[in-house]
């Protein structure tokens, strides 16, 4: 069998980063040790973490009520109003936030104080862009596609900045801005799409309309490895999406002869190892 192992699968820099620096914090400091939210969007590290003593904060009334402890802002980064609540006595804040994502953040409050109206292309429930019109002002509005603009119904003639969130669909972003009548409006678009989740689409596209069964391994709460799937569903119909091995169907694998493997950027290596491993020995 002919197995295929993205080479841009796995932790980004990003996530990277932010992994890492909070299990920095472990053995450092006597203090209690909390993440604002699930450091990553996998249930894997998380657990590791917590049997480590790392606890997760997961709402704003929680990170009201810690005091004396080391509180880390993690790669999908905050709004302003989270920072201003954690500039408090007793409180150590390691900041973790993706460099691309606090890009972003300043590219928005920048835009904003300009007096252009910020819309940012993204999942609104999803964590970074909270964080990311957490730093614009009551005009910001968030998309996900071209109707969502037109639904906005905004006057011509109206100063706008389009941004994005780091791992939205690039071909879509792309699409979406292809959609908006540049002569009614004058716009600023950033495409602020991290270079690392473009190049990891295009990878698994590109692999996926090579073979006959296609594996994406990721949290079932991470975005960019939904987007993933999303993907190489329309190249590979026969596309899987697990978060471990234990999630994978041998029945499934028994009848191909080439298998395509990719992840997101918070499955940890080991996982993406093991994967790849079993479906190479076993079938």
């Amino acid at each position: 069998m002919k197995v295929i192992v993205a080479k841009s699968a796995g932790f980004c820099f990003g996530v990277r980063r932010a992994v890492d620096k909070v299990y920095e914090q472990i053995g450092k400091t006597g203090k209690p040790i909390y993440t604002y939210g699930p450091i990553i969007h996998n249930e894997e590290v998380v657990n590791d973490l917590k049997e480590k003593g790392v606890e997760v904060l997961h709402s704003r009334e929680e990170l009201e009520a810690v005091r004396d402890c080391v509180v880390v802002i993690r790669s999908h980064g905050v709004g302003r109003d989270i920072y201003e609540l954690l500039d408090r006595d007793g409180i150590e804040v390691v900041d973790a936030t993706c460099p691309y994502v606090k890009k972003i953040h300043k590219i928005v409050e920048e835009q904003c104080a300009d007096g252009r109206q910020v819309i940012i292309v993204g999942n609104e429930k999803h964590p970074e862009v909270q964080g990311i019109k957490g730093w614009g002002d009551e005009r910001t509005k968030v998309i996900e596609s071209a109707e969502d603009f037109e639904a906005l119904g905004l006057p011509e003639g109206s100063r706008l900045c389009l941004v994005s969130q780091t791992t939205f669909n690039y071909n879509k972003f792309q699409y979406l801005v292809e959609k908006i009548p540049k002569k009614r409006y004058d716009i600023v678009v950033v495409n602020t799409i991290c270079n690392a989740t473009q190049e990891r689409q295009v990878e698994a596209m590109r692999i996926a309309s090579q073979v006959d069964l296609m594996l994406v391994i990721g949290g079932k709460n991470s975005s960019n490895t939904q987007k993933l799937y999303e993907i190489c569903r329309k190249e590979c119909k026969n596309t899987c999406y697990i978060q471990t091995l234990g999630d994978l169907n041998p029945e499934c694998i028994r009848s191909v002869r080439s298998v395509g493997i990719t992840a997101g950027a918070s499955t940890p290596n080991n996982i993406i190892e093991e994967v790849h491993t079993n479906v190479r020995v076993k079938f």
